[in-house]
């Protein structure tokens, strides 16, 4: 095996590792075996390697790099064919400014070489529908997450097309804390509505790879388990303070402060406090029934 290809088995081991503990991580005799299955190692290296990026530097984005990258977003996977997601290319800073201004604690995004928005869009079926003289009697709860999966699906795939050639991202669900007002700054109409954000450069520093929850927590067999869900992640919480303590306590005004602020006492202080409340009523008014 050349020096190359060990080099890459030895970082994918690493970022397994470092993403989801060492246990998770393969052994030396595993890799060996799956040395012809591993043809693909640098796609896999770099997947397990995503990290968030929140500067860029000033090189631009070329333009025709972008509509390579979206004609790679939108070659992926579809519900039915449907094709229900769209991108938006804010490309007019003064309406970057202007949802930036919606989400006053994100300032990346004006500062943004380009700024994304992937919406669902359930809109074209509904008009193909009316072009071709058919009923559309779908209006449910399912046809409204049917869009909303296919447009983050197209989001995924362009942060993946974009990594690989450098560039680095972040999303910004943060986009939906203000809907209506993100809708009516990008013009979107009825049955079209936004999923998140995205903010893409050059990348001005190396990432960092984020713990994430052990596989024996989220991967489950043959049927849903919880057994030992709450050690698990106690665990997790030592080993993502030990990497990447958090500086503050959430919502230090309503709550005081504790001896560890894990990442589980973030995530509870993070949801015991209303969010997007009124989404629902939004994406009803764009003329889904959610029943």
């Amino acid at each position: 095996m050349s020096d190359s290809k060990l080099e890459q088995r030895d970082r994918l081991g690493r970022a397994i590792a470092a993403r989801f503990g060492t246990e998770a991580a393969p052994s030396v005799s595993e890799l060996d075996r799956l040395e012809a299955d591993l043809s693909g190692i640098d796609e896999l290296v770099r997947m397990l390697e995503h990290s968030s990026h929140r500067r860029w530097t000033e090189r631009p984005v070329d333009a025709a790099l972008l509509q390579i990258l979206f004609a790679a977003a939108l070659s992926a996977p579809s519900k039915s064919d449907l094709q229900q997601a769209d991108i938006i290319h804010v490309a007019d800073r003064r309406k970057v400014q202007a949802l930036a201004e919606l989400i006053p604690d994100m300032p990346w995004i004006s500062q943004a070489p380009v700024v994304l928005v992937f919406c669902g869009n359930n809109r074209r079926i509904r008009q193909i529908g009316e072009w071709r003289g058919k009923p559309f009697v779908n209006d449910h709860l399912d046809h409204f997450m049917n869009a909303a999966v296919d447009a983050g699906i197209v989001m995924a795939q362009f942060i993946r097309a974009a990594e690989s050639l450098g560039l680095g991202v972040v999303p910004i669900s943060a986009m939906r804390n203000n809907s209506a007002a993100t809708s009516d700054i990008l013009g979107l109409p009825d049955a079209v509505f936004p999923v998140a954000g995205l903010c893409v450069g050059y990348p001005y520093e190396s990432g960092r790879i984020i713990p994430r929850l052990g596989l024996a927590v989220t991967v489950h067999t043959d049927v849903f388990s919880e057994e030992g869900v709450q050690e698990q992640i106690d665990a997790y919480d030592q080993r993502r303070h030990a990497q990447f303590p958090l500086r503050r306590q959430r919502y230090p005004d309503r709550y005081p402060d504790v001896s560890f602020n894990g990442w589980s006492e973030d995530k509870a202080r993070h949801y015991s406090v209303p969010e997007r409340a009124e989404f629902g009523d939004f994406i009803r008014r764009k003329k889904f029934s959610l029943r």
